[in-house]
């Protein structure tokens, strides 16, 4: 499977991911599965969550991730980058070939006034 131009575009982490900027996330997110690894009331809270987004709280991974197509891209989203940055480097040992993280997270997309679902 070709990989998708965010994929692409993203700056290769030597944990077997990729960062992309909220920016880029922001032109490609109907085509890419958006996970959300915060608990609920983060999901749910201030900083809202993107539109699309699904909640798999970090603690869930990797079981909630077993039957996960390996070939579907795939951004993971926390509050800051790092949560999600770890459980990025958790799944690509398991053979997930479209990892992303989302740089800055939740407070980068905030910042670069991108829309949220409150």
């Amino acid at each position: 499977m070709s990989r998708s131009s965010l994929f692409l575009e993203g700056v290769a982490h030597p944990a077997g991911y990729r960062d992309v900027s909220p920016q880029q996330l922001s032109q490609s997110v109907a085509r890419v599965r958006v996970v959300d690894v915060r608990e609920p009331h983060e999901f749910n809270g201030d900083l809202g969550h993107i539109e699309g987004a699904e909640l798999v709280p970090m603690g869930a991974f990797p079981a909630a991730a077993s039957g996960w197509d390996r070939d579907v891209d795939v951004v993971l989203i926390c509050r800051s980058g790092n949560r999600s940055g770890r459980v990025a480097a958790a799944l690509a040992p398991l053979g997930f070939n479209g990892l992303m993280n989302l740089a800055g997270g939740m407070l980068a997309w905030n910042a670069a006034a991108l829309p949220v679902k409150r």
